[in-house]
């Protein structure tokens, strides 16, 4: 299927050129390196035809595996590649090491140094979504743009009424909105007010939009139905934040372990650990913010509704100081969540809330399986 990658590291001897490469919206800089060391950069439209007409001419009969960074011309030459039975893989920019001296830095550098890594398999492919999976982060993407404007406009419209001396509290519902269009205010000042609610208006009618496609568009795909309806069997989580959720991870069948959710999210600790010291610090933070905010946000509905999810957030609440203890443990909560995803997605079963005394009951059935399982080891 056309854009299903998972990340991969090549093996360098299973190919005989190595082509890194430089995008841009204009052009390609290419360098072609073979395990003797020749090389040849050239550039050249950015054309995907023409980068696999010339890749032909040059080296017949040859197996050569492109790389390039992901940036904002998307996945355009790695479907056309791919289409073209060559290997192709799609690199993060901060996983690519750069010498910290380098003074110099040009397109044909850039993609020698690709190559370069290429040829000594030191790179890991990205995962590259299926078309479903990206037209679902397009419509997620313009919901969230859509939501954040909206709420733009009701901060401005609080700054107006805060500029002018208006009573500003209230809940944005239609009263509120009816009282702001028939408060007494200068004319000028009612223009600008008129023309504020007027935006706020149309952008919460776009939101609203947005939202029914994406239930359009998930309930029409079958693979994307299934999976969103597994992730909502877990207390807290809904249509807004499962779709965003899964137009991130991509197709559920490439997970591969619990823990690869949380650290795509951001949700994982950073650590500098050497020897026999372990420092762990805050949460990495890379990924989509936005995410990763829904996710906390998700984390604090699922801890009213779930009681060994509110067992588990006390517990972490009390081994930190009263300042920082609510943030740490919501975040452990957050990360919770993501191995409770996993699971659903991975075992296509959906999530079965159970009281904080059958949790334990499951703990002890599973610690006398394990030393069962030791002592017959020992036998």
């Amino acid at each position: 299927m056309l854009g299903t990658t998972l990340n991969h590291k090549i093996i360098p001897r299973d190919y005989d050129v190595f082509a890194g490469t430089d995008v841009d919206k204009r052009n390609y800089a290419v360098t072609f390196l073979d395990h003797q060391g020749r090389s040849k950069s050239i550039a050249m439209n950015a054309k995907p035809e023409q980068l696999v007409q010339t890749t032909r001419n040059l080296f017949p009969g040859k197996k050569v595996c492109f790389a390039y960074e992901a940036g904002p011309t998307g996945f355009g030459l790695y479907d056309h590649l791919t289409q073209e039975a060559f290997t192709c893989l799609v690199l993060a920019p901060s996983m690519i090491a750069t010498a910290p001296g380098l003074r110099v830095k040009t397109n044909r550098l850039d993609s020698r140094n690709i190559a370069l890594q290429l040829r000594g398999g030191e790179l890991n492919g990205i995962y590259v979504p299926s078309l479903v999976y990206r037209d679902l982060r397009h419509l997620v993407h313009l919901r969230d743009v859509l939501a954040h404007e909206r709420s733009a406009y009701k901060c401005r419209i609080k700054s107006l009424l805060l500029l002018e001396n208006f009573p500003s509290s209230g809940t944005w519902n239609s009263a509120f909105i009816q009282h702001l269009r028939s408060l007494p205010c200068r004319p000028i000042l009612r223009f600008k007010l008129d023309q504020l609610i007027d935006h706020l208006h149309y952008t919460h009618q776009q939101v609203i939009k947005a939202q029914k496609e994406i239930r359009r568009f998930c309930t029409q795909e079958q693979q994307l139905a299934v999976s969103i309806s597994l992730i909502q069997s877990i207390g807290g989580l809904g249509w807004i934040t499962s779709s965003h959720l899964l137009s991130r991870i991509g197709d559920p069948t490439f997970l591969r372990r619990a823990e690869q959710i949380s650290s795509f999210i951001g949700l994982t600790p950073r650590e500098n650990s050497t020897g026999d010291s372990i420092r762990r610090g805050s949460i990495t933070r890379i990924g989509d913010p936005r995410l990763r905010s829904k996710l906390i946000q998700v984390a604090w509905v699922a801890i009213r509704k779930d009681p060994q999810l509110a067992d588990f957030y006390h517990r972490i609440y009390q081994r930190h100081p009263k300042d920082e203890a609510p943030k740490k443990a919501i975040v452990a909560v957050a990360n919770k969540l993501c191995r409770r995803i996993y699971a659903v997605l991975k075992h296509k079963q959906p999530y079965q809330v159970r009281s904080v005394q059958q949790q334990e009951a499951v703990c002890a059935r599973g610690q006398t399986r394990r030393l069962r399982e030791r002592e017959e080891a020992t036998l």
